[in-house]
């Protein structure tokens, strides 16, 4: 058997964070079992999808590495395809044209809820006469097509997550609408249920990967499965994404789509990192960082947890640095370029590549995030410098004054400044004024930067002389 899994995101809202988890799983999986990952928008919902959106999961997966291998398939260019399903049950007899009108229907829930009964449909359409059904269209009513659901079933199934599943079909709430009323066609537009299964058919799906609030559908879908007469997949579903109080992840906690990650400083292999970890643990508990590739050889659902995966930010801001530590100077700079340049630094892109390459090799092993380079690389680009008040205290010392002024007059008779010759006037103004190296080191920094920590200072020293931003710094240490 040829593992075909699928991701059916619908095109209502940007890419979330719980279905790219969700595709991530997939393709793990399918990579694991030398299978399909199929792409399919479930875009049957017609008011509330959105062009934007579809795109916007495009990107969002091609940028997370998740490439597909079919589709993308559309719900929207395949209804005739689900009509002519719904057809085959109404011919069967496992589907029922019903006309109760919204009026009918709210009230039916109203006297349930007076009754603190769970809501549900009762099937009074389930037997119509073909002389009432007549007598409903004569009135000009448009009916849905409801399936019929035998509450004295059970549905079961082994859950590759949560082993053996079991759900009462009086449960789901009497006979399933799985298509709607229609002015125009004797079958309305098909709802998601019936869509699903049609596809899953059509498409040879062996294994149906989701989050577990679909269980409830699960159950349904099998009813469907088995009255199309499909062969029914395994099912995985996999622990919610849970915020730091134990809910749901929600737009109420910030971020929440893959490309807010991405403008916030996330890059693709630490997220997608971090998502593998969001419910699973490797055979190796200690191993936390691996590519996607290295993930796939060893992803399994045995090990999979039941309970919500909490989302940690420290978590995830760690393992995303771990990555941008390891990246090259030259790759790192085409990331933070976008960032420097919202900033409003000046810089040519091209003409100053030998600076920012420096630049990125300073500051890379300092980042968690790319938009942290904005603050850290501030003083590379700004003329003067703000000094932080035990920046400001230290350079008005009156040994801090001393070695910055001897540190000034061996910069003007230096003809260039590298890292050797910074260490070298170091050690000058350290004999020569009779200071600690750790003062002289500690005001140096001070005053080039107006703060008491940041990046290798040697470093910061070379970079800020080749803009030639020194000297001035230093002149106005002086003056405080």
């Amino acid at each position: 058997m040829t593992v075909r899994v699928r991701i059916a995101p619908s095109p209502t809202g940007n890419l979330h964070i719980g279905t790219a988890r969700t595709a991530v799983f997939n393709w793990l999986f399918a990579r694991h079992h030398g299978g399909q990952f199929i792409l399919r928008i479930e875009d049957t919902d017609v008011e509330r999808s959105r062009d934007e959106y579809t795109q916007n999961i495009f990107e969002g997966l091609q940028w997370l590495g998740l490439t597909w291998d079919e589709g993308p398939f559309f719900q929207s260019k395949r209804l005739d395809l689900y009509r002519k399903a719904v057809q085959t049950l109404l011919d069967k007899g496992l589907a029922y044209c019903c006309y109760s009108s919204k009026e009918e229907l709210d009230q039916m829930r109203a006297e349930q809820e007076a009754k603190k009964q769970a809501p549900r449909y009762d099937n009074r359409h389930r037997n119509l006469t073909p002389e009432q059904q007549a007598a409903f269209e004569a009135e000009g009513r448009r009916p849905v097509i409801r399936f019929k659901i035998d509450d004295d079933r059970e549905i079961s199934w082994i859950d590759m997550v949560r082993g053996k599943v079991s759900w009462k079909a009086s449960d789901l709430g009497g006979d399933m609408v799985i298509a709607r009323a229609s002015d125009e066609d004797a079958i309305g537009q098909p709802l998601y249920n019936m869509a699903v299964v049609v596809d899953d058919i059509d498409m040879q799906i062996t294994h149906v990967i989701r989050g577990e609030d679909h269980i409830a559908n699960t159950a349904k879908q099998i009813l469907l499965y088995e009255a199309l007469e499909g062969k029914i997949p395994e099912f995985a579903h996999t622990p919610l994404i849970l915020n730091k109080e134990g809910k749901k992840l929600s737009k109420r906690d910030g971020v929440t789509s893959i490309w807010d990650f991405k403008q916030m400083g996330y890059i693709a292999p630490g997220l997608v990192n971090y998502m593998t970890l969001l419910g699973w643990t490797a055979p190796d508990s200690t191993k936390e960082i691996f590519t996607p590739a290295e993930a796939a050889k060893e992803f399994g659902f045995e090990r999979v947890n039941k309970a919500g995966a909490k989302f940690d930010w420290d978590k995830l801001n760690w393992l995303n640095g771990q990555y941008l530590h390891q990246m090259p100077a030259p790759e790192l700079v085409d990331l933070l370029i976008p960032y420097w340049q919202k900033a409003g630094y000046e810089f040519n892109a091209d003409s100053d590549r030998p600076f920012l390459e420096q630049l990125a090799g300073l500051i890379g092993p300092s980042l968690n995030r790319l938009d942290e380079a904005v603050e850290m690389s501030n003083t590379f680009f700004t003329q003067t410098v703000e000094y932080k008040a035990e920046a400001s205290a230290q350079v008005q010392q009156a040994d801090a004054k001393k070695a910055i002024g001897a540190i000034i007059s061996a910069l003007e008779s230096a003809q260039t400044l590298t890292s050797d010759d910074a260490q070298k006037i170091i050690q000058t103004v350290t004999k020569e004024q009779n200071l600690k190296k750790g003062l002289v080191m500690k005001s140096l920094r001070c005053a080039l930067t107006g703060d008491v920590h940041g990046p290798d200072l040697m470093q910061s020293w070379v970079l800020l002389h080749q803009h030639g931003l020194d000297l001035p710094r230093l002149q106005q240490a002086i003056e405080k």
